[in-house]
This record gives C-alpha cells, structure tokens and sequence, in this order.
C-alpha cells in the first residue's frame, strides 16, 4: 500500500492504536506481523522471497560467527551474498540479460530465441535485499556481531516504514534498537509528526502536481517537441523526483521516531551540492554510502593508483545505475555520473590551482553542477533508448520555443509552477532539516499556523488520488 493511499491512513491509525498498549517483546512481534501484513498488501505470494533471505542471511550470519577458519566463514558469507543476489537477478534482471544475450548472438550469425520470465518486479526487492546482505557482509568483517534472536533480525529486514523504498539501513544502526523497543521520547514525538507532515507535502502537494507536466512532456516519441518544452518537462521531474523521495523519507522516518525508533537522513540538499562527489554525498546518501562501503571499497577504492580508481568508480556508478532497473537507459544514467565523477577527480585540483574559492565562485559550482544534474534527469526518466535518442534530438533541436503561440503560454505558466514549487521544496526542505532539536518546532514563528494549513492543504490536494512513489519500482 502507498504511504499516501486511504489504505495506509487506515493501516497505521489501527498499528498506532494498538501499538502504544504493548510492552516488551510483543511490540517487536507485532511490528513483524504489521510489515508482513503491510508488505502482502500488494502480493502476498512475495512474502516468501522476505522470509527466504531473511533465513539465509540469519543463519549465514550465525555460522560466519561460529566458524574460525576463515574459508568456512566465507563460504558463508558466499552463499548469503550468491543467494540474494540470486533472487534479484530472477525477478528483476533475468528478462534484460536474456534479452540482451540473445541480441548478440542474433548479430553473431546464431539464430537464437530468448525464453522469459513471467513475473512481477516484487515491490522493493532492491531495498532489502541490499539491507539483507549488508548485515552478513558486516558480521563477516566483524565490524557486528551475528543476531540471535530470529524476531529481531526479521524485523530489520522487514520493518515496514522504510521496507519498499529505504532508507537502506545497517545493522549496526537498526538492530540494536530493537533490543529492547523503547517508548518514543516527546521530542521523537514533536519531531516525528512534523517530519510525515512534511513528507506529505512534498510528496502530495508538490512531487504529485508537477508530475502532471513531466508525464505531459516526457509522454513518448509521438509528441514532436521543441527544446523549451523538454527543459520545462525535465526541470519538472527534477523537482518532482527529489519532492517524491524525500518525502517519502521523512514520512519513513516520522513514522519511525513515532515508534522510537530513528532512521538515517536520506537526503541533504542535494541541488546545492558544488561537485559530483558533493551531490552523492547529500543524494540518496543510504545507497551512495552502501556502493561505497561495500562496492566501491571492495574494488579497492582509491588505494591501487589513478586507473585502478578510475575502473572502481565506473564499475561502481555502473552497477549503481542498473541497481535502479534493468534497462539500457539505467546503464546509461550510471555512465554519465561515473564520467562526472572520474572528471572531478581529473581535473579539481587543476580547477582549485585556476580558481580562487569565494562566494561567486561557489554559487557558480552550484549552478553548474545543478545543470548536470538536470540532464542526468533527462537520461533517467526515458522510458527506452528510442525515448532517449529522441529526447536527445529535441532538447539540441534548432527550435527552441512551440511554433503554437496557445502552447508557449502554457509553458510559460508551467516554467513559473515548476520554479515556484522548486522554490517551496527547498525553503521548506531547508528549514525543516534545519534544526533536528528541541527547539525543531521553532523553525517558524508561527508554526502550528503553518502545520495546520499544510494539513488543510493536503486533505484538499489529496482528494483519494493515490500515486505511487517514483522509487518503488526500484
């Protein structure tokens, strides 16, 4: 079920009824059985795939600690790692590569046909599956030490707020909050409803009425359009992509600290990042961080030389882009973040020797890295490489505004909403990150004014539409 679905309003006021009259442990199994429920909403059979990794990866865990020689703790570890990845190649990637395999035997000479896989993308299986498999990895570096308690670790795979869309959690962070539950704090409280009052509006009021225009624009290859209408249909889905994720981060995370509970930040004003590096490290900062730790680094990160780095970035922003989906478009998408990257790393010292830091030359960094961004948008929100290549020839086309006088004013309409929502999403974003503290209610004078016509606002825009977030078909 949406966050922002009638369903979910319903599902949570029940859990949270309930919820405040447990104690101890009945409140861990209740959660357990609250994300099952939540998870099966949508398919019950792909419950099985949960509770398959979650007992690979428990019992994995368990035998990685037992075992002293480390090739038997590996072969452990092997097998948690060979069996997740196992799962999401079946249900997510197995079509693309058949597909693609068949493709180049085709251009060999072979005459060969493709068989494929009649299945559902399950919900999130990207999320967790990467969450699983860090906890085994971790207990194999014995950074952690393995669970022992079944409930527990089930509960961190499949703790329901952030199961289908993240934040992606370590078991360092997450597990030991379960042992034992505590009640939430007042500040979590006060910090927690400001947090999923704020997610919703990111997600409802803006992220759900710019989708309009981005759809409009980003239909298919039948809508001939000039350059103007696609920068005005990508800077819409720029702006509706970050207010559709970040919101569901912080509702992710409201809900959490409504439990007691607190989930990492997910997103730091990553429009204002001044370079690549910058914006992974405010963008989506669970998943850069785990590509990082346990991708990037494993590689050998930047310890072996310049070309050794260069190749570990690549392959990191390329298995970073395909973790999104399994199209060429994806792949693409990773390539160009990984050619931004491998650039900065290039070229920033001889930039910093050139340039003399200040005020001026940060907010051109800014603007410029914000240009970038905005087409690596245009990339990801293709829906094929047809749509790609199209859009491309649009976007560099000689005709730069609508031929229709009727349609360059509504673009100039849209062009003025897609700057005042963009403006809205990140004055708001900015403030309501600003101070995570006592005084966080403090961030406007008048506050529950504020909060109050936020809600108004959002039943109004809310109207039992139910769209679903851009991330869960990752």
């Amino acid at each position: 079920m949406n966050f922002n679905s009638i369903s979910f309003l319903i599902f949570i006021l029940i859990f949270s009824s309930i919820y405040i009259y447990l104690k101890g442990k009945s409140r861990l199994y209740f959660i357990l059985i609250s994300s099952y429920f939540f998870y099966g909403w949508w398919d019950y059979r792909y419950l099985s795939l949960i509770v398959l990794s979650t007992s690979i990866d428990y019992f994995a865990g368990l035998q990685i600690c037992k075992e002293k020689i480390e090739s038997r703790r590996k072969v452990f570890l092997c097998i948690s790692i060979g069996a997740n990845l196992l799962i999401l190649f079946i249900f997510k990637y197995y079509n693309f590569f058949a597909f693609g395999f068949t493709k180049v035997l085709n251009a060999l000479g072979f005459h060969a046909n493709h068989s494929t896989l009649d299945v559902l993308l399950p919900i999130g299986i990207s999320f967790y599956t990467f969450q699983s498999m860090s906890y085994t990895i971790d207990v194999y570096r014995k950074k952690i030490s393995c669970e022992k308690d079944y409930v527990v670790f089930a509960t961190y795979v499949a703790f329901f707020p952030q199961l289908v869309a993240g934040p992606i959690e370590r078991a360092s962070s997450l597990l030991p909050q379960f042992r034992p539950l505590k009640n939430p704090s007042r500040i979590q409280v006060r910090e927690g409803c400001s947090l999923i009052i704020w997610g919703y509006f990111l997600k409802v009021f803006i992220a759900d009425n710019l989708s309009r225009i981005a759809d409009h624009y980003f239909f298919g290859v039948d809508l001939k359009l000039s350059s103007f209408e696609v920068l005005v249909g990508v800077l819409a889905f720029t702006v509706q992509i970050y207010g559709d994720f970040a919101g569901y981060s912080k509702i992710a995370r409201g809900i959490s600290k409504l439990m007691g509970i607190e989930l990492m930040q997910n997103f730091n004003h990553p429009y204002f990042a001044r370079n690549p590096p910058d914006f992974w490290r405010r963008w989506h900062i669970s998943l850069s961080t785990w590509l990082r730790d346990y991708l990037y680094i494993s590689l050998g990160g930047n310890r072996k030389g310049l070309i050794l780095t260069i190749r570990n970035l690549m392959i990191t922003m390329l298995l970073g882009g395909l973790w999104h989906g399994a199209s060429w478009v994806f792949v693409i998408w990773g390539f160009y973040h990984g050619m931004l990257l491998i650039g900065h790393r290039l070229l920033s010292k001889t930039f910093a020797r050139l340039i003399k830091p200040n005020i001026f030359t940060k907010r051109c960094s800014q603007l410029v890295m914000f240009a970038l961004t905005v087409y690596s948008w245009l990339i990801f929100r293709s829906t094929n490489l047809e749509h790609f290549f199209y859009l491309q020839k649009c976007l560099f086309s000689p005709v730069f505004f609508p031929s229709e006088k009727n349609e360059f004013g509504r673009l100039l309409i849209y062009a003025f909403w897609t700057i005042v929502f963009g403006f809205v999403i990140f004055l708001a974003d900015s403030r309501q990150e600003k101070n995570n503290s006592e005084d966080m209610f403090l961030f406007y004078k008048c506050e529950d004014y504020v909060l109050t016509a936020i809600i108004i606002l959002l039943l109004i825009m809310f109207g039992g539409r139910s769209n679903a977030f851009i991330y869960f078909q990752f």
